[in-house]
């Protein structure tokens, strides 16, 4: 199963790449389809690509569901 998550966008080069920090990790990622991305925007990042920018909010709302998810499977 594939998962999009939201990233918070931590640098960002020309060339569309960079690196952005979700649950705790720092990955690369390529930012061609969000031009209008900027470092510190949040991010749905999906196979190593971010495909939309989000709102902050929404984006610890998600994570914040992920986590309830994660903690009700362990029980």
């Amino acid at each position: 199963m594939c998962l999009a998550v939201p990233a918070k966008i931590v640098e960002l080069d020309e060339s569309g790449q960079g690196t952005v920090s979700y649950l705790g990790s720092e990955v690369r990622a390529n930012f061609t389809l969000v031009p209008q991305a900027r470092p510190g925007d949040w991010v749905i990042l999906h196979a190593g690509f971010a495909i939309s920018v989000m709102d902050a909010e929404e984006a610890r709302e998600t994570l914040l569901l992920f986590k309830e998810m994660a903690a009700a499977s362990r029980r």
